[in-house]
């Protein structure tokens, strides 16, 4: 169990460290399009905001982890149960890398959840695994990251260009350039406090099985668990996924300060409403889509052919996780008998 409970612990700081390289990119990526921060300097500042999100978060309200601990029903023996875990991180960290090696921003935290629903399926043989109230919770997310943020983003930016059409352009931009500098930090910030909450809810389902203790009412977070997700999502945020950044911030639509404060904006408060409500969303889709909303305004608008390419991973995420974790904790459970 000794060995078990390392691998569990490796795996889930991996699955971390990876969503922090390729999801934080595509959060700063309008503010590097922008020319707010140099990619250095915003990989750095999105870097420290993950940190800070992730304390904060966890301190005020965990609700996110508790959706995400009851995502499936790992039950009976504990051997079966946590290499059935492990089995779903491993589908999660085999379709980051291969989607990263595309420069493709894809959700680790879907990934996250559909892994370890097909690897409890497995495991039990049965579709009861799947805990029906927390992935309609999970599809409230996925709706809120896309549309509704698009739409939030077009807004604002229509609103904003109406409300400075007067003035004179070089000076407006540079009011916007501070501008998207603070709206990028909340978007990190936003980042870490909604994705951090992911993996710890798995972390503590893993620890629950190998302890038999449970930690559903998340009333508090062990404070270890937080400061390590925090420091190995950081690691991975300084890392910076480079493809990633020049697909969302150059190819798909290149936005100015004033697109790109306004797509931080949007998706920012939708992050921020899903978190405190408990919902978990996909801090890439909510970034990309609001890129996408401010596009809609703009005579460039936005790249269809990458825009297709990216709602196709999005969509393929489900079903190839949900599938690998399934192989992966069958294929596991068979040597283990």
């Amino acid at each position: 169990m000794a060995i078990m409970t390392a691998v569990f612990t490796a795996l889930i700081l991996t699955v971390a460290f990876v969503n922090g390289w390729t999801d934080a990119p595509s959060a700063v990526a309008g503010a590097i399009s922008g020319r707010a921060f140099t990619p250095r300097t915003a990989l750095r500042m999105a870097a420290l905001c993950n940190f800070l999100g992730t304390v904060a978060m966890a301190a005020i309200n965990p609700s996110v982890a508790k959706t995400v601990y009851g995502i499936a029903s790992f039950d009976g023996d504990r051997r079966v149960a946590i290499c059935s875990l492990c089995s779903g991180l491993v589908a999660v960290i085999f379709w980051a890398l291969l989607t990263a090696r595309f420069g493709i921003p894809t959700s680790e935290s879907h990934a996250l959840m559909s892994g370890l629903t097909g690897a409890a399926v497995a495991a039990s043989m049965s579709f009861e695994a799947v805990v029906a109230e927390s992935w309609l919770s999970v599809m409230t997310g996925l709706f809120m990251a896309t549309l509704p943020t698009a739409l939030l983003a077009f807004i604002i930016y229509r609103l904003t260009t109406k409300a400075f059409a007067g003035q004179d352009r070089r000076g407006a931009m540079r009011y916007f350039v501070r501008a998207q500098r603070v709206s990028a930090c909340c978007g990190a910030f936003m980042h870490g406090a909604q994705d951090s909450q992911k993996f710890l809810g798995v972390y503590l389902l893993g620890i629950s099985i190998i302890s038999d203790r449970s930690y559903g009412d998340m009333e508090r977070l062990p404070t270890y668990a937080v400061l390590i997700c925090a420091s190995v999502m950081t690691l991975g945020t300084m890392m910076g996924g480079m493809k990633i950044i020049k697909k969302v911030g150059c190819d798909m639509t290149s936005l100015d300060s004033a697109g790109g404060s306004a797509a931080d904006t949007a998706s920012s408060a939708v992050m921020a409403v899903c978190s405190f409500i408990g919902i978990p969303a996909a801090t890439t889709q909510a970034k990309t889509c609001a890129m996408m909303g401010v596009g809609m305004s703009l005579k460039r608008g936005t790249d269809p052919r990458i825009a297709c390419e990216l709602f196709s991973a999005w969509i393929l995420t489900f079903p190839v996780c949900g599938a690998i974790g399934f192989i992966l904790s069958y294929v596991a459970l068979i040597f283990l008998k």
